[in-house]
C-alpha cells in the first residue's frame, strides 16, 4: 500500500507504537514498600482511632456511664482500624478477620486457654501455693469481660496481625517468630517482671503465633489470650502480668517466687513456663508439619 500523502513529513518515532508510560507510584506507597513503615502505619491505623474514641467518650459522657462498654467499643474500633489499613493499603480481603467460622475458632481458642490455665493452677493449688480464701462478688465475672476482650484483640492484632505477619513476608517465619516474641516481651517489661516472667511471656507469644499460623486467622489466638487472662484475673484473683486482680474467688499465692510468680503473678511461675513451653512446642510442631512455615524470600539478582 503506498504511503499516505505527507507521511514522510512525520517522524518515524511517531509512526511506531510506543509503550504506555506508567504513572509513578504515589510517595506514600513507595514509603510503605518498607516493612517497618508498614508496621508503623498499621499500628497507627489502630491506635489513633482507639485514642480518639476514648477521648470522645470521656469528653461527652459522664463518668458513671463509662463502665465496661467503652472497652468493647475500643476493641471494635481497633479491629476496624486494622481492617481499613489492610483493605485500603494492602488492597486485599482481610481473611485473618473473616467472620466465617469466627465464633467456633474463638471458642476453640478459649477452650485451649482455659485448659492451659487449669493445668497451670492445679499443681500450684496441690502444692499449697495457691489458696482460695473466700468468695467475692460474682459481678466481677461480667465486669472484666470487656477489658479482657480489649486486651486480647489489641495485642493479637498488633503482635500477630501486624508485626509477625508483615515480618514473615519479608524475613520468613522463624525470624518473624523471634521478632514478634521479643516485642511481646518488651510490651510487658514496664513492671515487676523477673527472668522467669520474661521466659513465660516469650514462650506464650510463640504459642499464640503458632495458633495464628495454623489457621492464618486471628480468632484462635484471640480466644486463647482472652481465656488465660480472664480465668486468672476474673475467676481466681491471681495477678496477670503484674496487674492486681479482684475476681470471683478470693485467692492468694504464696511460697518461693520462682513457683508463685511473686508480684508479677502466675506468668512468672515455673509451672506456667512448663505448661506454655509444652503448648508452644506442640502448636509449633503442628504448624511446621502442616507446611505453615514460610521460608525467607530469596533476593532477586
Amino acid at each position: 500500500m503506498p504511503p499516505a500523502k505527507n507521511d514522510w513529513l512525520i517522524p518515524a518515532a511517531l509512526l511506531t507504537p510506543q509503550p504506555a508510560k506508567l504513572a509513578p507510584s504515589p510517595m506514600w506507597r513507595r514509603v510503605l514498600g518498607n516493612p517497618l513503615a508498614r508496621m508503623i502505619a498499621a499500628s497507627l491505623a489502630m491506635f489513633l482511632p482507639l485514642a480518639l474514641s476514648f477521648a470522645l467518650m470521656e469528653a461527652l459522657l459522664p463518668k458513671d456511664m463509662l463502665v465496661a462498654w467503652p472497652n468493647l467499643m475500643a476493641a471494635l474500633v481497633c479491629a476496624l482500624g486494622y481492617w481499613a489499613y489492610v483493605n485500603r493499603v494492602e488492597r486485599r480481603k482481610v481473611a485473618e478477620l473473616s467472620s466465617s467460622g469466627a465464633l467456633v475458632e474463638w471458642a476453640r481458642g478459649a477452650g485451649l486457654g482455659v485448659l492451659l490455665g487449669l493445668f497451670t493452677l492445679a499443681p500450684l493449688w496441690g502444692l499449697g501455693v495457691y489458696r482460695v480464701e473466700g468468695l467475692g462478688d460474682g459481678f466481677a465475672l461480667i465486669k472484666q469481660i470487656p477489658e479482657m476482650l480489649l486486651v486480647s484483640v489489641l495485642e493479637e492484632l498488633l503482635v500477630r496481625g501486624v508485626i509477625f505477619r508483615i515480618a514473615e513476608q519479608v524475613w520468613g517465619s522463624r525470624r518473624a517468630l523471634v521478632l514478634s516474641a521479643a516485642l511481646f516481651v518488651a510490651a510487658h517489661l514496664p513492671g515487676e517482671i523477673s527472668l522467669m516472667g520474661v521466659l513465660v511471656t516469650a514462650v506464650a507469644s510463640l504459642a499464640f503465633t503458632a495458633a495464628f499460623q495454623l489457621s492464618r486467622r486471628l480468632w484462635l489466638p484471640m480466644g486463647m489470650h482472652f481465656a488465660w487472662n480472664y480465668l486468672f484475673s476474673a475467676v481466681f484473683s491471681v495477678p496477670v502480668s503484674g496487674h492486681e486482680a479482684k475476681g470471683w474467688l478470693h485467692g492468694s499465692m504464696s511460697g518461693p517466687e520462682w513457683l508463685s510468680g511473686g508480684a508479677y503473678g502466675v506468668e512468672a511461675s515455673a509451672v506456667a513456663l512448663l505448661v506454655w513451653t509444652m503448648a508452644g512446642a506442640l502448636l509449633l510442631h503442628r504448624a511446621h508439619a502442616g507446611g505453615r512455615f514460610m521460608p525467607r524470600p530469596q533476593r532477586s539478582t
